[in-house]
């Protein structure tokens, strides 16, 4: 499905009905990396619609030359909000950029958010607390039969390098980076647009909103100690740092990762 918003395209897909949960994929990639794991936690659950989009400038969404900034794709994705959901009440899910993005709308948004969920979100800031790179294990066989730019990918994302590993990230996050908008991605947006207007949670009061944070011990990309702020923002807030996982948690632990969602999603929302 397509929403298009002065001269830009946003894709996204719906399943289910009921309580409409918004769901941003990381960058780089596009909506078929959350949806993998996601989907799963639905079966035999209902009483919930997801929104899976492509956020702008990955997948099958598309942005005009007038896009320049983080702040307009969270303005874009607030139209498509509002037009989609209306006055209802929502939910979010943001991975890494879509966290971010997340955050953006949630800080528009306030009132309607009913919960938020974050996966190794990027933040509001421009210093930050990274671990050094760390990789528990390496089939090397299999790296070196895999294509060069690919291979970069792989071992920049993952902990543990091993061909169940690759197979998912073949499958699911493989296939946006090749639909992702590179000429977007690689152009000095990063230095002069990436972050938002303001903080999202810049002056303002605790919330009550159930959230859920999870970040990997070996994410070398967002880290997780900057990320204990989080503790002072929400009032009712379940953490988790997981061992043995980087920024894709989502395939290094999934199990767990759809254990706490599905915790938060059925019995916090």
């Amino acid at each position: 499905m397509e929403f298009s918003y002065n001269g830009n395209v946003l894709f996204y897909e719906k399943y289910g009905e009921g309580h409409p949960i918004v769901i941003l994929h990381s960058m780089g990639t596009d909506h078929r990396s959350m949806k993998a794991w996601i989907e799963p936690i639905f079966e035999g659950t209902y009483g919930f619609e997801r929104i899976y989009i492509d956020v702008p400038a990955h997948g099958k969404s598309i942005i005009t030359a007038d896009i320049q900034s983080t702040q307009q794709m969270v303005n874009g994705l607030l139209q498509f909000i509002e037009n989609e959901i209306g006055s209802n009440s929502f939910s979010l899910i943001g991975h890494s950029f879509g966290g971010y993005l997340a955050q953006g709308i949630m800080n528009q948004k306030v009132d309607q958010v009913r919960g938020i969920c974050l996966l190794a979100p990027a933040l509001h800031l421009k210093e930050r607390s990274i671990p050094d790179k760390v990789v528990v294990e390496r089939d090397q066989d299999l790296l070196s039969s895999i294509e060069p730019s690919i291979r970069d990918a792989f071992e920049t994302l993952f902990v543990y390098q091993n061909k169940g590993n690759y197979k998912l990230f073949l499958n699911e996050v493989q296939p946006g980076r090749v639909l992702a908008d590179r000429d977007f991605l690689q152009s000095n947006w990063r230095e002069k647009g990436y972050f938002l207007h303001q903080d999202p949670f810049e002056n303002r009061t605790r919330l009550k909103q159930p959230a859920l944070i999870i970040l990997g011990k070996q994410d070398n990309i967002c880290g997780y100690k900057d990320h204990l702020m989080f503790l002072e923002v929400f009032d009712h807030v379940t953490f988790s740092i997981l061992d043995q996982a980087g920024h894709l948690m989502t395939i290094e632990q999934r199990k767990l990762v759809q254990e706490l969602v599905s915790d938060w999603i059925i019995n916090k929302l």
